[in-house]
């Protein structure tokens, strides 16, 4: 057994004495630490209180509100006149090479890998940036966002919904939703066709969960939206992608599928195609719904961006004229505020919720009741309305100015349609283009060009650039920047 005074308790024990963690703590803590890592093997003695108070130039009470927090833990037994001793119980630890005591670089078990959850984004910070649509923060309400959860934060009725589990969600925010549905999107549905999550990636996360077996085959557009297959995938299904054209998915190709093997599920997102910005055509959605009562699969109607609509009214989702509960509709409320004040819902037939409710109250079982409250209370006093109308008119102008500076500027390289709404333009290059090398020369003049916004095989060169995000200085800089890349690049 080592004698305490061979020991070196001054690099085993390092006091900050800026730490919010009291002095008494630090000590017990490394002192477990050295134990746990053989440093301090069983039955071990430990300097007296005094002794090792003035090894680390504490006082010696210091030492033992340390000694009396070990021996409570039973990392220590205090034996009357002979002193601290480790307790000789604790299973002794393998030998240590060396005194490393660093956290491990690596874990000593075997686990799961999954290239599939990759994260596909992008993150840099660059003066301009390019992104794949979304809304600009600074047009956010957030004093009336901040006035509506403060006031939400203080009322009284509302301090024991904090400390209450409620993955079901708000029933105040889920009838103010219903009803903005009603009249927004022509949904005529109940509280209890809704169920609120974090985001539509929880959403297919849920519904992936309860819907897809290993191996069922999973309908998607091409080009389409890499998260929503990758939830897919990491559920086992398999991807099968049919071409997008003018007027959405092909829907004569699903027919011709259908006919050959078993589809579970479509996913379409058909107010907005992601990434083309194509709206599926009224003849396509009515043959989308025959074919799914003909052959039994789900469509997962993921209505992404329905609040930005700039020259027309939107067609109606597909849900609206669902007769024969084939469709599940899931989308986002609160798009255009502030990221933080967003959610995600999912609407469906009453049998799958409570399905998805029991789900739901395992991965989400705490909630947001509070921001639920505040969001509610936007639409009853009609602030969302409001904001959407106003924020509306900039991004139909901002849309326009993009639009005309990439016509103007850019007609020997591309072509980009004028979207109907949404926050982004496809633009599809006439000649291929190397768009990793395209958006590193933009990365030397600061415009961060993303790999998610990037299309390219050996038949489309293209790129989904968000305009929402951008006033007029920052596009046309921004613009100018790709122009003078692509002169490099070709």
């Amino acid at each position: 057994m080592p004698s305490p005074v061979d020991i070196p308790f001054r690099s085993i024990i390092q006091i900050d004495r800026n730490a919010t963690t009291p002095i008494f703590l630090q000590i017990a803590n490394q002192l477990i630490m050295a134990i746990q890592r053989n440093l301090l093997p069983p039955d071990t003695k430990l300097p007296g209180t005094r002794q090792l108070g003035i090894l680390l130039d504490v006082h010696r009470n210091t030492v033992v509100a340390s000694y009396d927090e070990l021996s409570a833990q039973g990392w220590i037994v205090i034996k009357p006149n002979r002193g601290a001793f480790i307790a000789s119980s604790i299973p002794e630890p393998k030998a240590r090479q060396d005194s490393d005591v660093t956290y491990p670089k690596c874990t000593g078990f075997v686990f799961k890998r999954s290239m599939l959850l990759d994260n596909p984004y992008d993150y840099a910070d660059y003066a301009y940036v390019f992104n794949d649509g979304t809304p600009d923060i600074r047009l956010t309400q957030l004093e009336d966002l901040s006035r509506i959860y403060s006031a939400n934060m203080k009322r009284k009725r509302n301090r024991k919904k904090m400390g209450y589990y409620n993955h079901e969600g708000s029933e105040y925010f889920k009838e103010q939703l219903t009803h903005y549905l009603r009249l927004s999107r022509g949904l005529h549905v109940s509280a209890g066709n809704l169920l609120i999550t974090r985001s539509p990636e929880m959403s297919l996360f849920i519904l992936s969960e309860i819907l897809l077996q290993r191996d069922e085959l999973v309908v998607v557009g091409s080009p389409g939206y890499f998260s929503a297959n990758m939830v897919f995938q990491k559920n086992g299904a398999r991807i099968h992608p049919l071409p997008v054209d003018a007027e959405g998915i092909d829907t004569d190709a699903l027919r011709a599928l259908c006919t050959r093997q078993t589809v579970r599920m479509v996913y379409v997102t058909p107010q907005h195609h992601y990434p083309t910005t194509v709206s599926l055509s009224p003849a396509r959605r009515m043959l989308l719904l025959q074919l799914a009562q003909e052959f039994g699969f789900v469509i997962v109607e993921d209505d992404h961006d329905y609040d930005f609509h700039y020259d027309k009214q939107p067609l109606l989702p597909l849900a609206t004229a669902d007769t024969s509960g084939m469709v599940i509709y899931i989308s986002s409320f609160g798009k255009s505020l502030a990221p933080g004040f967003r959610t995600g819902f999912i609407v469906a037939p009453r049998n799958i919720m409570v399905e998805m409710r029991k789900l739901l109250g395992i991965i989400d079982r705490q909630g947001d009741v509070l921001m639920e409250q505040a969001l509610g209370e936007l639409i009853e006093e009609g602030l969302i309305s409001r904001h959407l109308k106003k924020s509306l008119k900039i991004y139909r102008e901002r849309r326009n100015q993009f639009i005309d500076m990439l016509t103007d500027e850019f007609k020997p390289w591309l072509t980009a349609n004028k979207p109907a709404g949404g926050l982004a333009v496809w633009a599809t290059f006439k000649s291929p283009v190397n768009l990793i090398q395209l958006s590193q020369h933009c990365a030397e003049d600061h415009l961060f060009i993303p790999r998610n916004i990037l299309y390219q095989n050996a038949s489309m060169t293209a790129m989904r650039i968000g305009f929402g995000h951008l006033d007029q200085e920052e596009m046309a800089t921004s613009l100018r920047i790709l122009k003078k890349a692509l002169l490099m690049s070709t």
